[in-house]
């Protein structure tokens, strides 16, 4: 148990005890917050089960990674980046299809957001914790094709390997320029709505995501994208995300 819980522990006791008897008089004093201060060994006790339980449950294996995955691996699209965009893709869309009776076209998450590696070995449901500590939900965008294009124009310039899911390819020139991109398949329709999964935090303008915004409508799902990483590593004993041509710049 760390000093700062073991102190917000007290704190709340402290006013528990308050609140049950009259105090005429507080008083304070500073304490130096260092490695010297000793665990106190009733609170300890008092937390271990908690604790004991809470690390069970994180530990719990779901599933299995045969090699090592970071978001440094690859300039434009990593297999990291693609296993969580497709994962948010394929949890988010029975939800979003549940309450709109739409379907989402394709999904953006931000190369930043991806705070840890998955490591070779079993993944547990800390693993998810690890590459997804922030309560950064998914969020469903209605944007017209003119939005989209906005879009693929931040990502050829940021040139960064912002994950999407693979419903979504965008080619570049040797010199950076836009020379294809595609949602399913077809060219971009500049009068049509497409439906953008992605977070709140990107939704807000996070990472300079400004195109987002003005929309043509939001769907809030209430599911943090660690969560949909649980529910996605679940379905499969082993994990086996790939780079692939989602994103990629032509050499010639």
């Amino acid at each position: 148990m760390t000093i700062k819980h073991t102190l917000k522990l007290c704190f709340l006791l402290l006013i528990f005890s308050c609140s049950t008897q009259k105090v005429s008089k507080i008083e304070g004093k500073r304490l130096n917050i260092d490695e010297h201060i000793e665990s106190n060994k009733a609170v300890e006790a008092f937390i271990k089960p908690y604790r004991e339980h809470v690390n069970q449950d994180m530990n719990n294996i779901i599933s299995y990674a045969p090699e090592t995955y970071s978001k440094s691996d690859g300039e434009l699209n990593t297999a990291i980046g693609n296993l969580m965009a497709d994962a948010v893709f394929a949890e988010s869309n029975p939800v979003f299809s549940e309450k709109t009776g739409k379907n989402i076209d394709f999904v953006l998450l931000n190369h930043g957001g991806i705070r840890a590696i998955i490591s070779k070995g079993n993944i547990t449901t800390r693993t998810a914790y690890e590459v997804m500590p922030f309560e950064n939900a998914v969020v469903v965008v209605a944007m017209k094709g003119n939005k989209v294009n906005e879009m693929m124009t931040y990502l050829a310039k940021a040139k960064r390997a912002h994950p999407v899911s693979k419903q979504l390819q965008l080619t570049l020139t040797a010199d950076d320029k836009i020379k294809s991109a595609t949602v399913l398949d077809s060219p971009i329709d500049v009068n049509k709505i497409y439906y953008v999964a992605t977070n709140d935090y990107l939704y807000n303008g996070g990472d300079g995501m400004t195109f987002f915004q003005p929309n043509e409508g939001l769907t809030v799902l209430d599911y943090k994208i660690r969560n949909v990483l649980i529910d996605n590593f679940k379905k499969t004993d082993t994990l086996s995300p790939k780079r692939d041509n989602r994103f990629i710049k032509l050499k010639n």
